[in-house]
């Protein structure tokens, strides 16, 4: 704006100047400005005619660590080239997706890809597609959206845990080994011939069809050892920032448990106490770890709650034969002893302890701590494993820099 206004004052002047004088050079140049300022203005006028554009996202949800792959299309339908183009996506993604300044030949077409890595979990908000351009002059600019806006949702990062198991809980069928029974359940795994005794209703007449013989199906025990996972977010037990803080370690801890318990076909469910305490009841299937990596990717570290107080609200959910996983930074015993008393009503427990000190170190390397903070903090974490050893509960720790396959091992 303060540019044109320059522009206007400059224009004035010399048009006052050249008439007042009369001096050709004056004209000459008066009559240079206004055919400069005229083709600006039909280049720019016309400069989106005739252009059709497009972009395409590949996918709208995806975890921290994969690329997010955008295409684009541009043609040029006019018998005019386009000789300045400017084509964009404004968004908040952590990572911004690149812009392309361009020219374009009469009839011709472009089309490249941008990628760029999911770096951060949320949810994040891509723009409609912007084509600009304007003059050589910086004189006039027009501008045009394309499309509409798309909603990208980041994960937690996904770690593969090939070891980790969780405890066997007091039912039978409670393990993830496959066996036989007599029993119909949910789980048909295969068909064999018919054999005397067998029931007519688990004759599978498909196969009976295909192979001239009667085959009849078997079936594996249900599991029946399902998850419920409680996450500490608690704003007063977190440490570290960013990607190296306690938050992002617990929900990617929290999040390859629940993938590795839907893909052995485990229900899970989930407590938070995130802003709010939120629940998920417990259920099993792709559908279910869509809104649990949902849940995920919307919380925060700003919990008020206690571990404590969401233990004792969620514990009533658990049924015989679950197990409950906890995952939290909290150096406070206090909950432990709930936790140790679902022993009694067939309920396994598992805790993965995150090491805020660690991640409090890896943030700020420069900063070491007082030797009496280190000294105390040496001490609640000694007497927090030692109480856990005494209620007979299974304990992981992880640490900043941890592999997380190893860890939970």
């Amino acid at each position: 704006m303060i540019r044109r206004l320059q522009f206007l004052v400059v224009a004035l002047v010399l048009v006052l100047a050249a008439f007042s004088t009369g001096l050709p050079f004056l004209f000459y140049v008066v009559y240079l400005g206004l055919l400069a300022v005229g083709g600006s203005y039909v280049l720019t006028r016309f400069g989106l005619a005739d252009l059709e554009a497009g972009y395409r996202v590949d996918h709208r949800q995806g975890h921290v660590g994969d690329d997010l792959r955008t295409t684009y299309s541009i043609s040029n339908a006019s018998r005019l080239p386009k000789p300045w183009l400017e084509v964009y996506n404004p968004t908040d993604l952590p990572v911004p997706l690149p812009g392309r300044a361009l020219s374009l030949r009469s009839w011709a077409q472009r089309s490249w890809v941008a990628i760029v890595p999911l770096t951060r979990r949320g949810t994040y908000r891509i723009e409609p597609m912007v084509v600009r351009t304007g003059d050589p002059f910086g004189f006039f600019e027009a501008a045009a959206t394309v499309g509409r806006p798309t909603v990208v949702t980041v994960f937690p990062r996904v770690v593969p845990l090939p070891r980790w198991r969780l405890p066997n809980a007091n039912l039978e069928g409670s393990h993830s080994a496959p066996e036989r029974t007599l029993q119909t359940t949910p789980l048909a795994t295969t068909v064999r011939p018919y054999a005397p005794g067998d029931s007519f209703n688990r004759i599978h007449w498909r196969s009976t069809a295909r192979l001239g013989e009667i085959q009849v199906k078997e079936f594996d025990l249900e599991q029946t050892a399902d998850v419920w996972l409680f996450l500490d977010l608690e704003t007063a037990v977190q440490g570290g920032e960013g990607d190296v803080s306690t938050v992002e370690e617990s929900l990617r801890v929290a999040a390859s448990i629940a993938h590795d318990a839907i893909v052995e076909n485990r229900a899970v469910g989930v407590t938070t106490s995130g802003h709010r305490l939120v629940s998920i009841p417990a259920d099993r299937g792709p559908r279910q770890r869509l809104k649990i990596m949902q849940l995920m990717a919307a919380v925060d570290g700003d919990g008020r709650t206690p571990l404590a107080e969401v233990l004792l609200a969620g514990l009533p959910r658990l049924r015989r034969g679950m197990t409950a996983v906890v995952v939290t930074p909290s150096l406070d015993r206090s909950w432990i002893r709930a936790l140790a008393a679902l022993r009694g009503r067939g309920v396994a427990a598992v805790v993965v302890t995150v090491d805020a000190a660690s991640y409090e170190r890896a943030g700020q390397p420069g900063r070491r701590g007082a030797g009496d903070e280190l000294a105390v903090e040496s001490a609640q974490r000694r007497a927090l494993r030692f109480t856990l050893a005494e209620y007979d509960l299974k304990a992981c720790k992880v640490a900043a820099g941890d592999d997380l396959g190893t860890v939970l091992a």
